[in-house]
């Protein structure tokens, strides 16, 4: 029997929190070694100072980061002032700890969302079109979902980000890049414990989604990696 629409958002947001749920302080203490260091650039063939570059290209004085991970990238890339105002958006609780933990010299704003679902622009802290730039680092692949669904990400963003705001980030694709054995044999096995949730994400299908919400779109293939660009439109209804 098909699922009613009820069921696949429950069943989506079940898959997100299963998912973030693997990210625990042990994980995370180990994540910048092995993730962005051993199989960025092992593995997934991009190594992260092409991450951080795209950081220090994009990133502005007011700055949302979407999924926040270890913030690895906050802390090391070049803001345009010395007191930037940062907001991290994450559904996991740990992540949210240790990443503003990392870059507490910033004071930065915790804000504990699904990504995946639009976020409380009514709350105080989280003010639409209030940011120069909204981050999403190694997150797309991590959720569930098609690229559709998945574009709700992309809205958040937008919806985020003032005129001519700079979206940025990177996400591992399964297909429309090339990929090795042991990229494959690491995709599959992760996709198998819910941890990435990429085996339907594709080079054009990232295009389209970003292309449909944003213009001067960038994207650029390293490896299994596709790392985006983009600038919120002009006019807000675009």
């Amino acid at each position: 029997m098909t699922p009613s629409a009820g069921e696949v958002v429950r069943m989506a947001r079940d898959e997100v929190i299963a998912g973030q749920a693997v990210y625990n302080r042990t994980v995370l203490a180990g994540y910048d070694l092995y993730v962005l260091g051993f199989s960025c650039r092992l593995i997934w063939r991009c190594p992260k100072r092409l991450m951080l570059a795209n950081y220090d290209r994009n990133v502005g004085e007011r700055h949302l980061e979407l999924g926040a991970g270890t913030a690895y990238f906050p802390d090391r890339c070049r803001f345009p002032g010395p007191a930037p105002t940062l907001t991290l958006a994450d559904m996991n609780p740990t992540v949210l700890r240790v990443s503003a933990a990392r870059i507490a010299r910033y004071r930065p704003t915790t804000i504990r969302a699904d990504v995946l679902q639009p976020l409380p622009f009514d709350d105080d802290r989280l003010r639409a079109g209030g940011y120069d730039s909204v981050g999403a680092n190694f997150l797309l692949h991590c959720l569930p979902g098609t690229w559709a669904e998945k574009g709700a990400v992309l809205d958040n963003a937008k919806t985020a980000l003032r005129p001519g705001g700079r979206f940025f980030g990177s996400t591992i694709l399964s297909s429309g890049v090339p990929t090795t054995a042991p990229a494959r044999r690491l995709m599959r096995i992760y996709n198998a414990r819910g941890i990435f949730h990429n085996h339907g994400d594709d080079l054009a299908g990232l295009r389209a989604q970003l292309d449909a919400r944003f213009q001067d779109v960038r994207v650029t293939v390293r490896g299994c990696v596709a790392l985006f660009e983009a600038a919120a439109p002009d006019d807000p209804a675009r």
